[in-house]
């Protein structure tokens, strides 16, 4: 199995950058601890879900800036890809985890992993001039679908437990499905004006002429795409005024619980004397996954301030884009609205109010009509991307 070099670049410039934040954090801790009696968490005690990942993730890049670069390189090498450059499905995982965690900071110091925007097939990226598009969609439809993934996943993801909602709305309903592949870890609005200038181009070769166009996200996926159609028609793109149809899966539109306790976790931290250079370690996660504290779609929501801080939501409010057909799919683990788990849990990330859009400001709520609307309970975040009633619910709306 061959290495690549970008690959190895990337990971010794990432062992070098957390070492120098790690000696940043002994050195304050040095500064401040006397003696702390009694302090310390019980043993064993982890977080789930987005935060745990968050954590997860700063533990395993501080254990490589304790010395060992090849705990990185060992992370990744039975996922590196072989020789003929196909894509390896691990090594798409694990660079598409790494870049949803630290992504900004990969892309900031041009970090050989961050992971450029594309939109692919096959794991593969479309060339977008019109011969080249029309040689590799030799059965292109004039129904143009794009899925967008969500936080930490990839294109590849689309397709589990041998399911992918693109390849059966293409078999069942004569779509053409492209699956963008982006570095989640950048805030949704960079990465919104981003694929709004992607979008303008795919259309513009689009091979034959075009009569539908579908957004399907799933997860933050939905929120770039409400970003992306929003900026667009700001900025007088054609594209955006031919957005058909769009249907977010599990989208955070009022933000992640979860990410709000790591903010929490960070504050609290913060505010105890011995404890504070600690926070510093939760300030690694990404600008994509603090805008899903409340669900941040545009600069004006974080721009000029700290995202770090204690704050309000601020987000200026964006409808639902109109002449678009809008259709929201949220899962509860709970079997019925309200119950202990639906109240508690939600999907595992994102509460059911959060992805059908309800907010108890009107101005934020999201007009989601209710025969637009699926409910998908005992199922968590990930299930939505092969639930029969998900997939029986895109076929309804989208055929």
């Amino acid at each position: 199995m061959a290495v690549r070099h970008a690959d190895v670049r990337g990971a010794l410039r990432l062992a070098t950058d957390a070492t120098r934040g790690l000696t940043d954090l002994v050195e304050a801790m040095h500064a401040r601890i006397v003696r702390v009696p009694g302090f310390g968490a019980p043993p064993g005690e982890r977080t789930r879900g987005l935060t745990g990942l968050v954590y997860r993730t700063v533990r395993g890049v501080t254990h490589v800036a304790g010395g060992s670069v090849d705990a990185l390189l060992g992370l990744l090498a039975p996922a590196l890809p072989p020789a003929d450059g196909q894509p390896s499905p691990e090594r798409e995982a694990v660079v598409a985890a790494l870049n949803g965690v630290l992504g900004d900071h990969l892309a900031d110091t041009a970090n050989p992993l961050a992971i450029p925007m594309a939109l692919r097939r096959d794991g593969r990226a479309l060339p977008l001039q019109r011969d080249a598009l029309a040689a590799r969609l030799p059965g292109a439809t004039g129904r143009v679908l794009v899925l967008l993934h969500g936080l930490c996943m990839n294109d590849l993801q689309w397709r589990r437990d041998g399911h992918d909602h693109g390849e059966m709305l293409a078999r069942e309903c004569g779509h053409t499905p492209v699956y963008l592949h982006y570095d989640s870890g950048r805030h949704v609005s960079t990465n919104g004006r981003a694929f709004s200038a992607l979008m303008d181009t795919l259309l513009a070769a689009w091979p034959v002429p075009v009569e539908r166009v579908t957004l399907l996200g799933h997860s933050m996926g939905g929120l770039l795409a409400r970003s992306a159609v929003h900026q667009g028609r700001a900025a007088g793109q054609a594209w955006a005024a031919r957005v058909d149809d769009l249907v977010c899966l599990g989208t955070p539109h009022h933000g992640a619980p979860l990410e709000r306790a790591g903010h929490g976790v960070d504050l609290l931290l913060a505010s105890t004397p011995y404890a504070a250079p600690f926070a510093r370690l939760g300030k690694v996660r990404s600008a994509g996954i603090t805008d899903l504290r409340h669900g941040n779609l545009l600069d004006a929501d974080w721009a000029g301030h700290d995202r770090f801080a204690r704050s309000t939501d601020r987000r200026t409010p964006v409808p639902l884009p109109e002449g678009v057909r809008c259709f929201a799919v949220a899962a509860t683990t709970g079997q019925r609205d309200g119950d202990l788990r639906d109240r508690l849990l939600g999907d595992g990330l994102v509460p059911l109010a959060s992805a059908l859009g309800r907010h108890a400001d009107p101005a934020r709520t999201l007009a989601f009509p209710r025969e637009r609307q699926c409910v998908v309970y005992g199922a968590n975040h990930l299930e939505l991307l092969n639930r029969a009633e998900v997939a029986a619910a895109l076929r309804g709306w989208l055929d």
